[in-house]
């Protein structure tokens, strides 16, 4: 197949993912519905498909409000928060320091400042979670505001640098949550001590979703695995993050189509990886207990294609033959830094 064929399919499957699509939200139509078609994809390209099923939490937000003495505040509803409508008094927390001492049992809680610096991961997240971030849960849950306002800043360090971004993104904390600007937090902090009335419109909804695994056998026991993740942040195309992962491992399944290797080959579409569980990735680890040594290698695209730099890649716990080789290969493409 030439190279302008390659490019016009990867246009088509963008545009099917990113367009026609409305969203990849883990549990959503949408994010079923690309399960689908890409296992079809995968089966036309000779591989044998099948799907890794799990139970999952969806969620579907109709905006939220708040207001104290006439004055209306903007505000936006935590991910995966519950609803419900709260009027209590108002308390603000800046630093740790402060969630320690002060009772706020059954008011609305202002987090604002230090505290606020960063997202937290989810409580129950199983590859990355900081102590100080499970102090912060921690305490919320011990000491029970009613509901809590998060004002965060911009943070270069997240994924788009979203402003305001939410504090907290979480199907296992069970408080309900919303999140402003800090600016908006400035104003609202004169306010402390008010009644304030906070009405959360969203809800949460059980949900399954499934993992893509296609696989061809290769002539030893040894595999390798390519890998990518089909979900996408609610309200986004999730054009780099990660159609184009998907994309990449549709046209490899295609080019490999009479593959008759030495090693075997699984092409797996991971769903979960925007999801605060990551119940798409632990489902494959679990599917895997006791085999790892099955993999010769796994390798994971993401946010490949950015057009504003170059394309990255980086090793992990792999051999230094394995290291070697692959460097050696990446040299033929000026694109690719380590």
């Amino acid at each position: 197949m030439s190279q302008d064929y390659y490019l016009n399919q990867s246009k088509d499957l963008l545009n099917i993912l990113c367009e026609e699509i409305p969203t990849r939200r883990v549990g959503s139509k949408g994010n079923q519905k690309a399960v689908e078609l890409m296992g079809k994809l995968l089966e036309g390209s000779d591989f044998k498909v099948e799907k890794q099923n799990f139970d999952c939490l969806d969620w579907e937000d109709e905006g939220s409000s708040l207001s104290i003495e006439m004055q209306e505040f903007e505000i936006f509803t935590s991910p995966y928060s519950k609803g419900g409508q709260f009027n209590a008094e108002l308390v603000e927390v800046s630093k740790i320091e402060e969630l320690k001492s002060i009772d706020f049992q059954g008011k609305i809680l202002l987090l604002h400042g230090e505290i606020t610096s960063e997202q937290l991961m989810p409580k129950n997240f199983p590859f990355y979670n900081p102590d100080h971030h499970k102090q912060i849960i921690s305490l919320l849950e011990e000491k029970k505001p009613i509901a809590i306002i998060s004002a965060t800043g911009k943070n270069p360090e997240l994924a788009g640098s979203v402003y305001p971004f939410p504090m907290l993104e979480d199907g296992d904390f069970h408080i309900p949550s919303v999140y402003m600007k800090d600016i908006e937090g400035l104003k609202l902090l004169n306010l402390v001590g008010q009644e304030c009335l906070l009405k959360i419109n969203s809800k949460r909804i059980n949900s399954t979703g499934a993992n893509v695994v296609a696989s061809k056998s290769g002539k030893t026991d040894k595999k390798m695995i390519f890998c990518a993740h089909i979900d996408a942040k609610d309200d986004t195309p999730g054009a780099l993050d990660n159609g184009t992962g998907v994309v990449t491992l549709m046209l490899l399944a295609e080019i490999l189509k009479e593959y008759e290797g030495k090693y075997g080959i699984e092409i797996v579409l991971l769903n979960g990886e925007d999801h605060y569980s990551a119940q798409g990735q632990k489902e494959f680890l679990e599917n895997y207990a006791g085999r790892f040594n099955e993999i010769l290698f796994a390798l994971n695209i993401d946010v490949a294609g950015y057009i504003e730099g170059t394309t990255a890649f980086s090793f992990y716990g792999c051999s230094e033959e394995l290291e070697q080789t692959a460097r050696q290969e990446f040299t033929r493409f000026s694109e690719i830094r380590e």
